[in-house]
C-alpha cells in the first residue's frame, strides 16, 4: 500500500478536505493507497476551532464524502511521517516550501507543489475545486503505475 501525504500550514482545512477526499476516491477506484494530512506549522492556525472545519465537511458532503477523521484533532507533521510516505504534495508552494526549508531542511525538494491558496487569498469554493482537480489527476497519474485491483 503506498501512502500520500498532504501538507498545509494548520491541518484544518485543505489538507484536511484532500485527505478525505482522496482516500474515498481512491478506495473506489480500487487503488491501494491511503492519504494523510499533517500540519507544518500547527501553531499558526489560530483560527482553526475544532477538529475539521465547517465548509471542508460540508464541501466534502456535497461530493458524497464522509469525512472518516471528522473528529480527529489537527495533528503536527513529524520527520517520522515524511520518511514514511512514498508522495508528498504541499498544497500551497508560496506557503509551504518555506515552512519545509525551516522546519524539515532537504525535504523541500522532495515534495510536488501544489497552488491551492488559503482562505486569506482564495475563497473556499474555488480552492476546494482546485484540490479535488489536482486529486483526479493523481488518481489518473497512480492508476497508470498501479495494476486495477479486484474487489468482491
Amino acid at each position: 500500500m503506498g501512502t500520500l501525504l498532504f501538507l498545509c500550514t494548520g491541518n484544518y482545512y485543505r489538507s484536511r478536505f484532500a485527505e478525505e477526499l482522496f482516500n474515498h476516491r481512491a478506495q473506489h477506484a480500487g487503488l491501494s493507497w491511503i492519504a494523510q494530512s499533517p500540519a507544518l506549522a500547527i501553531e499558526r492556525g489560530m483560527s482553526n476551532v475544532g477538529s475539521l472545519a465547517p465548509l471542508a465537511v460540508r464541501a466534502l458532503e456535497e461530493r458524497g464524502v464522509t469525512a472518516r477523521g471528522a473528529n480527529r484533532p489537527p495533528q503536527q507533521c513529524t520527520i517520522t511521517d515524511l520518511k514514511a510516505a512514498d508522495r508528498i504534495v504541499a498544497l500551497n508552494e508560496t506557503e509551504h516550501r518555506p515552512l519545509l526549508l525551516e522546519r524539515f531542511p532537504g525535504w523541500e525538494q522532495r515534495v510536488e507543489y501544489w497552488h491551492v491558496g488559503d482562505v486569506d487569498v482564495a475563497l473556499p469554493a474555488a480552492a476546494l475545486n482546485s484540490i479535488e482537480n489536482e486529486i483526479q489527476l493523481l488518481l489518473f497519474a497512480l492508476r497508470q503505475i498501479e495494476p486495477l485491483s479486484i474487489s468482491n
